[in-house]
């Protein structure tokens, strides 16, 4: 396999942009990870309690998973905004106001541009992978916790 191209590719950009470039979207990742966990782990392990509470027994890794899910496209609606921030962030045209990496105000340009639908774009997509990966990750943790205890 030749990776003459994306090695010439990764160059052209790091000349264009410098080694900076590379991680121009680093901040505005982080900055969407926090309040993304701190909206999941909390009421993943609300809806267990629940559940559990409900069914008067501690939840099988089946039902870790469904919470799982529910918590994680929640958090993904809710932090759907600060996604899409990023992603403008890490594909403005370098040089430009968008790149220097500012989420407020990319947010706020998204907001006098778009208005609500353009700060929710790709909502839909966002909630189902991130469910499916709730459920996945979730529902697994649980049942290998389950066998290691």
């Amino acid at each position: 396999m030749n990776m003459k191209p994306t090695s010439t590719l990764m160059l052209s950009f790091v000349g264009l942009q410098g080694i900076q470039g590379l991680y121009r979207g680093y901040k505005s990742t982080v900055l969407r990870e926090i309040p993304f966990s701190l909206v999941q782990f909390p009421l993943w392990e609300f809806l267990k309690d629940l559940w559990s509470w409900k069914q008067g027994h501690v939840v099988d890794s089946w039902q870790s998973a469904v919470c799982g899910a529910f918590a994680g496209g929640f958090a993904a609606a809710v932090t759907t905004p600060l996604d899409v921030a990023k992603t403008r962030i890490m594909l403005a045209k370098a040089g430009s106001t968008t790149a220097s990496g500012n989420v407020l105000a990319a947010l706020g340009g998204i907001w006098r541009t778009q208005g609500l639908s353009g700060l929710f774009a790709g909502v839909v997509p966002r909630m189902t992978a991130i469910s499916l990966g709730g459920f996945i990750f979730l529902g697994t943790y649980e049942k290998t916790r389950q066998l290691l205890l």
